[in-house]
């Protein structure tokens, strides 16, 4: 993205205040960014934020005297190489499938001759309505690249698609669209991401925090890269990164199987963090019985997927592996990457609660020794390691 320019159009949803975070990505990544603030935007996020983090000026009127004094709209609808809406409202999408052009934003896309990417957000009922399935269709059918919602608890206390992105795999949609370097053409990676879910009973599980944000951030700069991604993914609520086969598990046992059956591959990246024992499942759920004991829960390990790779017949060119660790962070990833046949080993300390986060500190632990990745977006992270990949392979 370094040296383009990307035209920014701000809805008006609770979501607008991510495009904050996503402005200051982009312009960490090199892009010029031109802020398009609606009046409801407005309402979420102000033109001063925005005009201190582009170093812009931010529009926000069809009314502007000094900039439609020379039809600045039309300037400004083909000055970008990129229109990214975000988040685009399902009002905002409907009126640009009906082609209206009653304010400054709609009227720039229809105005523009430029691609343009929308990242929707909006109530789950509202994301899969008829008439908002219809106007996605007409908005695809007109060449518009809209990216599916995450799934997730959203901020009117409902729960399904509908949520905004992750930065992550919005900066990915934008990279992947600007490469024209593909390394990886050709090339086929498996991706692990998320947490494993092991069964007590039909009830209950055993889980982890782990959000699966790195994990896919990691496939999605993969994908950008032009490799083709597998993606098994444990329970999360993210969208799938554009360009990316995602294959849902919900155990360790099925991960191992997931992953065993998209073989072979020129690499795995094996994010997930991974169950290690899981529980002899009840078929029934565990009652509580006045004045009675807890059940008792026998533990069984279950299969080691990275030494599965790194020591079986069908190991991968590249093998990655990720270690999270409480303490000792060097020494542990050191002692992993040679147990389990792994030739890399990107490790953090999850004592720092990096689970969820939008930022990590990893290291990434080679034959070679330790190198320090310092603290960074795990999107910066995923572009950083999916370059190396590339040079690897």
């Amino acid at each position: 993205m370094q040296g383009k320019t990307i035209l920014l159009i701000i809805g008006g949803g609770i979501a607008a205040f991510k495009s904050l975070e996503l402005l200051r990505e982009l312009r960490r990544a090199g892009a010029r960014v031109l802020p398009v603030l609606t009046e409801n935007g407005a309402r979420f996020v102000t033109p001063l934020s925005l005009g201190a983090l582009a170093e812009e000026k931010v529009r926000t009127s069809l009314w502007d005297l000094e900039d439609e004094a020379t039809m600045g709209h039309i300037a400004l609808s083909r000055a970008a190489d990129l229109v990214v809406v975000c988040p685009a409202t399902a009002n905002l999408m409907a009126r640009a499938a009906h082609g209206l052009a009653d304010d400054l934003a709609t009227t720039l896309l229809l105005a523009t001759d430029k691609p343009v990417l929308m990242v929707p957000a909006m109530n789950v009922r509202m994301w899969l309505h008829a008439a908002t399935r219809r106007n996605v269709a007409t908005l695809r059918g007109d060449g518009v690249t809209v990216l599916d919602p995450a799934e997730g608890a959203m901020a009117c206390g409902e729960f399904g698609p509908g949520r905004l992105p992750e930065t992550g795999v919005i900066i990915a949609a934008i990279a992947a669209h600007f490469s024209t370097h593909r390394p990886l053409a050709g090339k086929h990676i498996v991706v692990t991401a998320g947490p494993t879910h092991e069964a007590i009973d039909p009830v209950r599980f055993i889980g982890n925090h782990s959000s699966g944000k790195q994990g896919f951030a990691i496939a999605g700069a993969l994908a950008a890269l032009g490799a083709r991604v597998s993606l098994v993914s444990g329970p999360v609520a993210l969208a799938t990164p554009p360009g990316v086969t995602r294959i849902d598990v919900t155990s360790a046992i099925e991960m191992a199987a997931a992953v065993e059956a998209a073989l072979p591959a020129d690499a795995a990246v094996m994010v997930a963090a991974v169950a290690d024992w899981r529980v002899e499942a009840a078929p029934q759920k565990h009652k509580k019985a006045p004045g009675a004991p807890p059940p008792s829960l026998t533990l069984v390990e279950n299969p080691d997927i990275l030494a599965g790779l790194g020591h079986g017949p069908n190991r991968p060119r590249l093998l990655v592996g990720f270690a999270a660790e409480t303490g000792d962070l060097i020494a542990n990833a050191t002692a992993k990457r040679v147990r389990k046949g792994a030739d890399w080993i990107v490790a953090n300390n999850v004592a720092e609660g990096v689970f969820g986060a939008e930022t990590n500190h990893v290291h990434l632990i080679t034959a070679d020794g330790a190198e320090d990745w310092g603290p960074a977006a795990k999107a910066e992270i995923a572009h950083t390691l999916a370059a190396r990949i590339a040079n690897a392979l």
